[in-house]
Protein backbone atom coordinates (compact mmCIF):
# COMPACT_ATOMS: atom_id res chain seq x y z
CA UNK A 1 0.00 0.00 0.00
CA UNK A 2 1.52 3.30 -0.44
CA UNK A 3 1.43 6.45 0.99
CA UNK A 4 -1.23 8.38 0.24
CA UNK A 5 -1.22 11.21 3.11
CA UNK A 6 2.34 13.42 2.85
CA UNK A 7 4.47 12.48 6.04
CA UNK A 8 4.42 15.75 7.07
CA UNK A 9 1.10 15.90 7.34
CA UNK A 10 0.87 13.32 9.46
CA UNK A 11 3.38 14.74 11.56
CA UNK A 12 1.40 17.85 11.85
CA UNK A 13 -1.31 15.89 13.05
CA UNK A 14 0.35 14.11 15.65
CA UNK A 15 2.15 16.96 17.21
CA UNK A 16 -1.68 18.41 17.39
CA UNK A 17 -2.93 15.74 18.23
CA UNK A 18 -0.20 15.33 21.77
CA UNK A 19 -0.80 19.07 22.50
CA UNK A 20 -4.49 18.53 22.61
CA UNK A 21 -5.60 15.45 24.25
CA UNK A 22 -4.26 13.26 27.29
CA UNK A 23 -4.47 9.52 26.65
CA UNK A 24 -5.09 6.22 28.40
CA UNK A 25 -2.15 5.08 28.65
CA UNK A 26 1.25 6.98 29.18
CA UNK A 27 2.61 3.84 26.32
CA UNK A 28 0.63 5.31 23.56
CA UNK A 29 2.11 8.88 24.08
CA UNK A 30 5.59 7.50 23.95
CA UNK A 31 4.41 5.25 20.61
CA UNK A 32 3.08 8.30 18.96
CA UNK A 33 6.14 10.37 19.76
CA UNK A 34 8.68 7.87 18.72
CA UNK A 35 6.45 7.76 15.41
CA UNK A 36 7.13 11.37 15.13
CA UNK A 37 10.28 10.87 15.39
CA UNK A 38 10.74 8.19 12.18
CA UNK A 39 9.68 9.50 8.76
CA UNK A 40 10.12 5.69 7.52
CA UNK A 41 7.66 4.49 9.81
CA UNK A 42 5.47 6.87 9.65
CA UNK A 43 5.21 6.70 5.30
CA UNK A 44 3.69 3.07 6.48
CA UNK A 45 1.01 4.28 8.99
CA UNK A 46 -2.78 4.63 8.10
CA UNK A 47 -4.49 6.51 10.23
CA UNK A 48 -8.35 4.74 10.08
CA UNK A 49 -11.26 3.43 11.47
CA UNK A 50 -12.75 0.01 12.24
CA UNK A 51 -8.43 -0.86 12.51
CA UNK A 52 -9.25 -4.37 14.06
CA UNK A 53 -9.66 -5.53 10.78
CA UNK A 54 -6.57 -4.92 9.27
CA UNK A 55 -3.62 -7.36 9.71
CA UNK A 56 -2.05 -4.93 12.02
CA UNK A 57 -3.22 -2.33 13.93
CA UNK A 58 -3.14 -0.10 17.24
CA UNK A 59 -6.45 1.20 19.13
CA UNK A 60 -5.63 4.35 21.18
CA UNK A 61 -8.24 6.03 22.73
CA UNK A 62 -8.08 9.42 25.10
CA UNK A 63 -9.52 9.73 28.12
CA UNK A 64 -12.39 11.80 27.27
CA UNK A 65 -14.18 8.58 25.41
CA UNK A 66 -15.46 5.41 26.34
CA UNK A 67 -13.59 3.05 24.93
CA UNK A 68 -10.57 0.72 25.14
CA UNK A 69 -7.22 2.14 26.23
CA UNK A 70 -5.10 0.26 23.77
CA UNK A 71 -5.25 -2.87 21.65
CA UNK A 72 -2.79 -4.06 19.15
CA UNK A 73 -3.40 -6.71 16.40
CA UNK A 74 -1.47 -8.73 14.28
CA UNK A 75 -3.10 -11.84 12.50
CA UNK A 76 -5.21 -13.32 14.92
CA UNK A 77 -3.02 -12.04 17.81
CA UNK A 78 -4.89 -9.00 20.16
CA UNK A 79 -3.07 -7.70 22.96
CA UNK A 80 -3.22 -4.89 25.39
CA UNK A 81 0.12 -4.94 26.01
CA UNK A 82 1.78 -1.53 24.49
CA UNK A 83 5.40 -2.68 24.79
CA UNK A 84 4.76 -5.65 22.37
CA UNK A 85 3.24 -3.29 19.90
CA UNK A 86 6.13 -0.98 20.41
CA UNK A 87 8.82 -3.61 19.91
CA UNK A 88 6.82 -4.75 16.48
CA UNK A 89 7.22 -1.27 15.24
CA UNK A 90 10.90 -1.08 15.37
CA UNK A 91 11.32 -4.52 14.53
CA UNK A 92 9.15 -4.35 11.09
CA UNK A 93 9.25 -0.62 9.94
CA UNK A 94 8.24 -1.72 6.73
CA UNK A 95 5.02 -3.55 6.90
CA UNK A 96 1.64 -0.99 7.05
CA UNK A 97 -0.05 -0.23 10.28
CA UNK A 98 -3.47 1.15 10.52
CA UNK A 99 -3.87 3.70 13.84
CA UNK A 100 -7.22 4.18 14.74
CA UNK A 101 -7.52 6.79 17.36
CA UNK A 102 -10.46 7.13 19.57
CA UNK A 103 -10.80 10.80 20.64
CA UNK A 104 -14.30 13.31 21.01
CA UNK A 105 -15.46 13.92 18.31
CA UNK A 106 -13.56 12.72 15.84
CA UNK A 107 -15.72 12.47 12.67
CA UNK A 108 -15.91 15.73 12.59
CA UNK A 109 -12.85 16.86 12.97
CA UNK A 110 -10.67 18.66 10.38
CA UNK A 111 -7.34 17.60 11.41
CA UNK A 112 -8.07 14.15 11.87
CA UNK A 113 -10.22 14.01 8.26
CA UNK A 114 -6.42 15.54 6.74
CA UNK A 115 -4.79 12.26 7.45
CA UNK A 116 -7.67 9.79 7.83
CA UNK A 117 -7.66 6.94 5.28
CA UNK A 118 -10.51 4.59 4.21
CA UNK A 119 -9.76 1.38 5.70
CA UNK A 120 -9.01 -1.37 2.60
CA UNK A 121 -9.83 -4.46 5.08
CA UNK A 122 -13.29 -3.46 6.00
CA UNK A 123 -15.84 -6.12 5.24
CA UNK A 124 -18.65 -5.48 2.67
CA UNK A 125 -21.39 -6.10 4.86
CA UNK A 126 -19.77 -3.22 7.34
CA UNK A 127 -19.69 -1.01 4.76
CA UNK A 128 -23.22 -1.05 3.64
CA UNK A 129 -24.60 -1.22 7.39
CA UNK A 130 -22.20 2.20 7.89
CA UNK A 131 -23.91 3.58 4.74
CA UNK A 132 -27.29 2.14 6.21
CA UNK A 133 -27.39 3.75 9.37
CA UNK A 134 -26.11 7.42 7.98
CA UNK A 135 -29.14 7.01 5.72
CA UNK A 136 -31.24 5.85 8.80
CA UNK A 137 -29.55 9.18 10.92
CA UNK A 138 -30.35 11.51 8.17
CA UNK A 139 -34.13 10.25 7.88
CA UNK A 140 -34.23 10.37 11.46
CA UNK A 141 -33.00 14.26 11.46
CA UNK A 142 -35.11 15.44 8.98
CA UNK A 143 -38.03 13.80 10.58
CA UNK A 144 -37.11 15.17 13.57
CA UNK A 145 -36.75 18.63 11.90
CA UNK A 146 -39.78 18.71 10.05
CA UNK A 147 -42.06 17.89 13.10
CA UNK A 148 -40.35 20.67 15.07
CA UNK A 149 -40.79 23.06 12.47
CA UNK A 150 -44.74 21.85 12.11
CA UNK A 151 -45.18 22.27 15.78
CA UNK A 152 -43.53 25.57 16.13
CA UNK A 153 -45.91 26.69 13.06
CA UNK A 154 -49.04 25.27 14.84
CA UNK A 155 -47.73 27.21 18.52
CA UNK A 156 -46.87 30.38 16.36
CA UNK A 157 -50.65 30.06 14.89
CA UNK A 158 -52.14 29.75 18.36
CA UNK A 159 -50.07 32.61 19.78
CA UNK A 160 -51.23 34.70 17.27
CA UNK A 161 -55.12 33.88 17.85
CA UNK A 162 -54.51 34.78 21.61
CA UNK A 163 -52.92 38.12 20.72
CA UNK A 164 -50.17 36.63 22.23
CA UNK A 165 -46.80 38.94 21.27
CA UNK A 166 -44.46 38.01 23.21
CA UNK A 167 -44.89 33.80 22.60
CA UNK A 168 -45.26 35.09 18.85
CA UNK A 169 -42.03 36.99 18.49
CA UNK A 170 -40.39 34.05 20.76
CA UNK A 171 -41.48 31.23 18.32
CA UNK A 172 -40.42 33.03 15.13
CA UNK A 173 -37.03 33.67 16.46
CA UNK A 174 -36.72 30.18 16.99
CA UNK A 175 -38.48 29.09 13.88
CA UNK A 176 -35.88 31.12 12.09
CA UNK A 177 -32.86 30.33 14.03
CA UNK A 178 -33.99 26.46 13.04
CA UNK A 179 -34.07 28.18 9.24
CA UNK A 180 -30.66 29.28 9.34
CA UNK A 181 -29.38 26.15 10.80
CA UNK A 182 -30.96 23.61 8.84
CA UNK A 183 -31.26 25.68 6.09
CA UNK A 184 -34.99 24.46 5.91
CA UNK A 185 -37.64 25.95 3.16
CA UNK A 186 -41.14 26.64 4.76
Amino acid sequence: MNAMVPVAAKKEFLRWFLKRYRLKRRECVWILNYLLSNEHLLTNVHFTDEAHHCPRAMIISTTEVDSIPFRFYKGSLMTADAEKSFHDLRLHPDEDMFIQLNFKNSNKCPEYASVAEENPYLPEDLLKKKKDQQIAEKLLEESFTLTTNEMLLKKIDEALDKGDRELFISLTAMLNEMKKDKDIHL
